[in-house]
């Protein structure tokens, strides 16, 4: 009852619930041409901006010697994320002359925030030397303007006051809290090394479509079901027992996926339904000494000491399989 309300709150992942399909392939700039290392920094940094948005299960891999593959579930704006992921975001402060005094690399942090008069604001922290920087730029050019852009378009271009020592600085002017969450994401992810083109932007369907979906579910209930079923015609009262444990196991899982924002994936159904059985089997082992020890004669309560410690060798060796096959999945996984 409780299960299914419960299991809708998790996140699915693009096998489930479908998404959009990326590709950017890279062009040679005047600072910098197409090359392995640079294209290896562009995925990092394209990874970083994706991560940030707290999609669910999302895929960032290189294809080729120029192109990298971005496959975005269940993004709510697709435009907006897209042209997010292949901005360069070079960030500069430029003097009244127009000089580049600080750049990108002299950024230590950067976080959206409501500022004054309620204003989505995005909050600036230099590094050392560029808050050094920054203090000396501002105590030369009190009075005047230093110009903050972005990939040459101004994003403010502020009066200097007094000089700044804080090693902090803001830039106003977004319109919305989610285009200030998306700038403070840029530019802590840093600039890109080459340049990125949007050559291919589809929306993907689900592997599975609805009816397979509702298939998928319906066969996973009947299968349950005839589980429980089984446990209280062999077991009776401890049946029930293991029944209710077996409930309260799946509800605990998915509260766990929830609370840890896991991402539920055709492979992490097959995990889920694997460790239930494996649930089911710890239990039918630990009934199946429980009253092999009662056809011995035992007392009940020594009976069930006996039929778990009898149990527990073999699922703890089962266990610690299942554990070392994981490990090497995720080591050898992509």
């Amino acid at each position: 009852m409780y299960i299914r309300p419960l299991a809708s709150t998790v996140k699915q992942g693009l096998d489930l619930q479908g998404g959009t399909h990326v590709v950017l392939q890279a062009e040679d700039t005047p600072q910098l041409k197409v090359n392995d290392d640079a294209l290896d920094r562009a995925t990092h940094i394209i990874e970083r901006r994706v991560n940030a948005l707290g999609l669910t299960e999302p895929v960032v891999q290189r294809q080729g010697r120029d192109r990298i593959i971005v496959e975005l579930p269940g993004v709510k704006d697709p435009e907006k994320a897209i042209n997010m992921l292949g901005k360069t975001a070079m960030l500069e402060f430029k003097d009244p002359q127009g000089k580049t005094v600080l750049n990108g690399m002299d950024l230590k942090d950067a976080k959206a925030t409501m500022g004054n008069g309620n204003r989505p604001t995005v909050n600036l922290e230099f590094t050392d030397e560029g808050a050094r920087k920054f203090a000396d730029v501002t105590a030369r050019n009190v009075g005047k303007q230093i110009a903050i852009t972005l990939d040459g378009e101004i994003l403010t271009n502020p009066v200097v006051q007094e000089a700044i020592t804080g090693g902090r600085a803001q830039i106003t002017g977004e319109r919305t809290m989610e285009d200030a969450n998306h700038l403070a994401i840029l530019l802590r992810s840093g600039s890109l090394p080459v340049k990125l083109e949007v050559i291919e932007n589809r929306t993907v369907g689900p592997t599975l479509g609805q009816d397979s979906k509702e298939a998928s579910q319906k066969a996973f209930l009947i299968g349950v079901a005839g589980v429980f079923v089984f446990m209280l015609v062999f077991y009776r009262l401890s049946g029930l027992v293991a029944d209710i444990a077996l409930l309260l196991y799946t509800m605990l899982l998915l509260l766990l996926m929830r609370y840890l924002n896991a991402t539920l994936t055709l492979p992490g159904m097959a995990g889920i339904i694997l460790s239930i059985g494996m649930a089911v089997d710890a239990n039918v082992l630990i009934f199946e000494r429980f009253k092999e020890e009662i056809r011995n004669g035992r007392s009940l309560r020594k009976a069930m000491d006996s039929g778990f410690s009898r149990a527990m060798t073999t699922i703890l060796d089962s266990n610690i399989t299942t554990l070392m096959a994981c490990l090497v999945l995720f080591y050898l996984g992509t």
